[in-house]
């Protein structure tokens, strides 16, 4: 079970990773390109560093998930704005999928024993 639960983990991660990318992608696709292809992703980046990762200092209960479902909601909705709607549903099936299996009892003991 717990290669399972690092399986999970490790995509768990991936889908942030891909959440920034695409953001990338959305800024790319908008006008100033050259402005919104870095700005979008650092503002995800700075979003969910301050409410929704783990060690976040203003996430909580009620915060941490409503920040997630606000940064891949908007990856993945820009994503088929852009004139990609595959692979925006894709990312939301992907972070849908992921994020509740990483709600796990065994999964989330893994990441209490990781912060130890």
């Amino acid at each position: 079970m717990r290669a399972f639960g690092w399986t999970v983990l490790a995509l768990v991660f991936l889908d942030e990773l891909l959440t920034v990318a695409a953001l990338a992608v959305v800024g790319w696709a908008a006008a100033p390109a050259w402005l919104l292809v870095w700005s979008l992703p650092a503002l995800g980046v700075a979003a969910w560093a301050a409410f929704a990762s783990p060690r976040a200092p203003y996430g909580g209960p009620v915060l941490r998930p409503v920040v997630k479902a606000l940064v891949f909601g908007a990856a993945s909705l820009g994503l088929v704005a852009a004139g990609h709607p595959g692979w925006g549903v894709a990312l939301l099936v992907f972070s849908v999928v992921v994020n509740g299996l990483a709600l796990l009892p065994d999964v989330q003991r893994l990441t209490t024993e990781a912060g130890r």
